[in-house]
């Protein structure tokens, strides 16, 4: 009878651990900052419970031991996962990145909850994983790369070499090394967001879509990716509302390509600067940046957009306190001259966004687009700034355009990387 009993213990034993793996997994998908924590709280709860079952049976005791003996803990086996750690984040909220033993990597886009399992090359899938969740067996490579801001980052990494095909043609690149990729025939364009060329990204051998927000206007696009097996992953770096957040998101990329130190180098480069900005004197200067659309509204920052943080961060103050909605997580809105009149004409700076229209290159050009300008505080002393063309592509330039803001604030206008006067 004890013996029985001893079998059936065992078992039970082994049913928690497997449960284990499950917990573990599925606290990663939480979209606070405290799911690896919670899940931490609830392996050792079952881990302890699960010690306790194997020290009756007289088997080791050890919490080391129990999850070697795990299934899937040595090479080459598919059993269920045991988490080890979370990396940590200072500002990003829009992703998690957990680590599991064995060398397993799960990413979470934690705005829409979708999960990225990153396999070790000499690994096999682990059984029982959620439906929902995406493999990625590494190397990861033939990338169909949609979210050009993402560029930037594959570039610092080092891992343009996984990315196969293009969202942008050539001539829409400001990134000098994906332009040689395509003029080389290593990096095709295969269609934009919208219009993506199927049929070659499948006979291509497409592995993921790591698309921007422009892909919710075409969710039928979504639909006919997944069903070609092509796994979408959106980039919500523009949800950010630290600047600092969005350039954390080179760890998410560091993450997926296994290059977590050289990301982490990265971001503190950027940290450091901004650092150095926040330290020195605050301005109480006045700013807007703005767009001037074709139908001749004006294309604002919301509020609560990563872009008036910077001008907070660089000393200054955005002229709109209150403008949007945070719930909607929208960057910009479209307003009239009459309104935006109101609220920037007695700014002490314009700085003009050119990374939409190509920009402009002087005042008189600025003014043609709207002549209403000619009656603002800035136009008339000389406070007119224009972003350069690559700004937006250029994501880990968010410490130096920062810099850029404080030094035009203080009027120290040499050494600017991506901001220059209108004259």
């Amino acid at each position: 009878m004890k013996e029985k009993m001893s079998v059936m213990r065992r078992k039970e034993a082994l049913l928690i651990l497997l449960l284990l793996g499950m917990v573990g997994l599925h606290g990663c998908g939480e979209t606070s900052f405290n799911s690896a924590d919670v899940s931490g709280e609830k392996q050792e709860t079952l881990v302890q419970g699960t010690e306790n079952q194997v020290e009756a049976d007289g088997l080791e005791t050890k919490r080391e031991q129990a999850a070697t003996d795990m299934p899937g803990a040595e090479a080459g086996t598919a059993g269920a996962l045991v988490h080890e750690s979370s990396m940590a984040l200072q500002y990003a909220e829009n992703f998690t990145v957990d680590y599991y033993k064995g060398g397993y990597v799960l990413l979470t886009t934690t705005t829409d909850g979708r999960r990225f399992l990153i396999v070790p090359e000499d690994r096999e899938t682990p059984q029982d994983l959620e439906k929902e969740t995406v493999v990625l067996k590494r190397p990861v490579k033939d990338l169909y790369l949609v979210a050009s801001s993402a560029m930037d980052m594959f570039r610092a990494l080092d891992g343009m070499d996984s990315i196969s095909f293009s969202g942008q043609k050539e001539d829409g690149w400001y990134i000098e090394e994906a332009r040689d990729a395509m003029r080389r025939g290593g990096l095709l364009y295969a269609g934009k967001y919208n219009m993506p060329d199927y049929e070659m990204i499948v006979s291509g051998g497409c592995t993921l879509a790591i698309e921007n927000m422009m892909i919710s206007h075409s969710p039928e696009v979504v639909e006919k990716l997944e069903e070609f097996r092509i796994p979408v992953m959106i980039e919500y770096s523009s949800y950010e509302p630290h600047p600092l957040g969005r350039v954390e998101w080179i760890k998410f990329y560091g993450a997926l390509l296994g290059r977590e130190e050289e990301a982490e180098r990265i971001f503190s480069e950027q940290a450091a600067i901004f650092d150095r900005v926040t330290e020195d004197v605050e301005t109480e200067k006045t700013a807007a940046f703005f767009f001037v659309t074709a139908n001749g509204l004006i294309q604002v920052r919301q509020s609560s957009d990563y872009i008036p943080k910077m001008i907070e961060l660089a000393g200054g103050k955005y002229v709109f306190e209150n403008l949007g909605d945070p719930g909607t997580r929208r960057s910009t809105m479209n307003i009239q001259v009459e309104e935006f009149y109101a609220a920037a004409k007695d700014a002490d700076f314009l700085i003009y966004n050119s990374s939409i229209d190509g920009g402009v290159s002087d005042m008189e050009e600025l003014l043609d687009k709207c002549e209403l300008l000619a009656d603002f505080k800035a136009v008339k002393e000389g406070n007119v700034w224009c972003t350069t063309n690559d700004m937006y592509q250029q994501s880990l330039s968010i410490g130096y355009l920062t810099e850029d803001i404080h030094g035009m604030f203080l009027g120290k206008t040499e050494g600017m990387h991506y901001l220059f006067q209108l004259k």
